[in-house]
């Protein structure tokens, strides 16, 4: 391992609230082993933003990460020309023309029909009834798998979610997400005849066209789904949260000050829901004062970076008039957020505005708990509106 220097933390504590700990560390050991983790971490914002592109030095290449043991190996889990091939094959599923040709419309219609089911009730939870919905339908959209229910959606993502954070060993958390990845893999093979026939837009659809491998076709759904389920519902809820915590701020937006992607950028630095992306040493290195060994495992702490005391000012506040340009949400370097764009496009212009416009006098019904370090979100949400 590095010889970095050592910090203990309690792995339940740091699941509750991670930034105490992270903000010790920006502070006392920037480059630290964690134990408890079994990684060396990178806790300040431009020391990830300038390793991260050191991909010869800290690969993506895990051939026994838990992501790619559990989900085969995808584009992300590769670097180089490897990794722009299927990136350049996926690219016309999420371009910023197909989003706005193709998608948005489709996220208006689900989200509209969400919404107006759910309104005459006055009371919903906005992370278990609203935002996993929301994000779920987009997501099947995207991906081609139409003959997947929303609920199924979030279930295999969040059993894959937690298989790729379950650094700690749990044979139940294994076995739920090998349960999860076999559910994908059968709604992919009853999709492919019919995408074969009538090619379209979506993810699938354009990795066949391109004659990608199968396995990194299913390896790229799998990925896809991962990361595009559960970060846009804990967003949509979290986001809705925020603003309800600091009507300051949703005043600002209503009274055109502000816009819904700036409260967009700023929840993304401020609560980064991929707090983290691992990688592998592939060769010795040295960097400020620590040296690292081949295979060695290193944790990129996004979360870490986006509250940064040396580049945000006050940054744990929320602001929305905040510049975000030194955010690294969506990563910083050749892998950054591929659905960034869509993304932005469901949240910012379709779902927050939807939400806020057809749930009249929205408020919070209770106490809002988060977790998560490695993937962070409101656990639950209780709302209220009129009906």
């Amino acid at each position: 391992m590095s010889n970095a220097p050592v910090y203990e933390i309690d792995p339940e504590i740091f699941w509750k609230d991670p930034y105490p700990d992270l903000k010790r560390m920006r502070a006392e050991a920037p480059i630290a082993y964690v134990p408890q983790l079994g990684a060396t971490l990178l806790t300040r914002r431009d020391d990830i933003f300038e390793n991260e592109k050191k991909i010869e030095i800290f690969s993506s290449d895990q051939p026994q990460g838990l992501m790619t043991v559990l989900m085969g190996q995808n584009l992300m889990r590769k670097d180089g020309a490897a990794h722009m091939a299927e990136r350049r094959a996926i690219f016309p599923a999420v371009s910023p023309k197909t989003v706005k040709s193709v998608w948005k419309a489709q996220f208006e219609e689900k989200t509209a029909e969400a919404l107006d089911e759910l309104r005459p009730d006055s009371r919903a939870d906005m992370v278990k009834d609203i935002a996993r919905r929301i994000s779920g339908e987009a997501l099947k959209a995207i991906t081609g798998l139409t003959n997947m229910s929303w609920q199924e959606m979030d279930r295999v993502s969040q059993g894959m979610i937690d298989g790729c954070a379950n650094y700690v060993g749990d044979p139940a958390v294994e076995a739920r997400c090998h349960d999860c990845t076999g559910s994908i893999d059968r709604h992919i093979d009853g999709m492919m005849p019919l995408l074969r026939v009538r090619p379209d837009s979506s993810m699938l659809s354009v990795q066949m066209q391109a004659g990608l491998p199968e396995e990194a076709v299913r390896a790229n759904i799998k990925l896809t789904i991962s990361g595009g389920q559960n970060e846009p519902r804990d967003v949509i809820a979290g986001l809705a949260w925020a603003l309800l915590t600091h009507p300051d701020q949703l005043a600002m937006i209503r009274d055109g000050k502000a816009t819904w992607l700036q409260a967009f950028e700023e929840y993304a630095r401020w609560i980064s829901p991929i707090g983290m992306s691992p990688r592998r040493v592939a060769q010795p290195y040295e960097t400020k004062g620590v040296t690292f060994e081949p295979e060695d495992r290193v944790f990129l702490m996004f979360g870490s970076g986006n509250r940064d005391e040396t580049v945000f000012e006050d940054p744990d506040r929320f602001d929305i008039t905040r510049d975000t340009s030194h955010s690294i949400a969506f990563g910083a370097g050749p892998h950054f957020c591929a659905g960034a764009w869509a993304s932005r496009c469901l949240i910012a212009e379709v779902a927050l505005p939807m939400i806020f416009e057809r749930l009249p006098g929205l408020t919070l019904g209770g106490e809002v708990p988060y977790g998560g370090w490695a993937f962070r979100g409101p656990l639950e949400m209780p709302v209220r509106w009129q009906a």
